[in-house]
């Protein structure tokens, strides 16, 4: 993997995102073109295949309940942009050192309150990654194996029980943060070196005219 800062893989991957969902609907050739580039991602951070397509999975079944009561038409350009955009952010949380997602988060412009959100929503996506690993363990056990074994397992019963397992221990985390002295604030700064922000600004150009350019060609 190359050498990329926290910061500078947070900021990309943000732009990227924010991008992607702005684009205006059925802009299919911007969305692909937001796919190669979310794709290159990955391939840069080198994310595990197999620990990001399990997450995907879980992700995009939620996802479907949600976008497809609005019809075939509109979901399906709605589930490939959230798609993709999943692809840019859990290829960057999955690649993120342990406990390191508040570090990044020091260099954002955004209020106090909005980080200490954000850092607690980091802590919960570990503790939800460490959820499924046990449930999908639990399943194997049960004879469970392979792609289709697991997709029996999933039901909104275990789904349930996956986000009320993971909300508990999520509790027991910012209590001990809280007992340990956290107060919402990390005694760390991160900044930009003058080259990350100029990769910042080639990267928010590349986004921006990728998303103008989808609402002036579909008028």
């Amino acid at each position: 993997m190359l050498r990329i800062s926290l910061t500078l893989r947070l900021q990309i991957a943000l732009i990227i995102v924010i991008g992607a969902a702005l684009l205006k609907h059925h802009a299919w050739y911007n969305l692909g073109a937001y796919g190669a580039i979310a794709l290159l991602w990955a391939w840069v951070l080198q994310v595990k295949l197999p620990q990001l397509g399990k997450l995907l999975g879980t992700e995009l079944i939620f996802l479907s309940f949600l976008a497809l009561p609005l019809g075939w038409e509109r979901a399906s350009f709605l589930l490939v942009r959230s798609f993709i955009c999943l692809i840019v952010m859990n290829s960057f949380l999955l690649t993120l050192p342990p406990h390191s997602f508040g570090i990044a988060l020091k260099s954002l412009p955004v209020p106090l309150a909005l980080k200490e959100n954000l850092l607690l929503a980091g802590q919960y996506l570990e503790i939800l990654l460490s959820e499924v690993t046990r449930m999908q363990r639990s399943a194997q056990l049960r004879g469970l194996n392979g792609t289709t074994g697991w997709l029996r397992y999933t039901s909104a019963a275990t789904i349930g029980a996956l986000y009320l397992r993971s909300l508990d221990r999520a509790e027991r985390v910012y209590t001990a943060m809280v007992v340990r002295g956290y107060n919402g604030q990390l005694p760390i700064d991160s900044t930009l070196k003058p080259k990350e922000r100029v990769a910042v600004f080639i990267a928010g150009a590349i986004a921006a005219c990728l998303t103008i350019s989808s609402y002036q060609l579909t008028q």
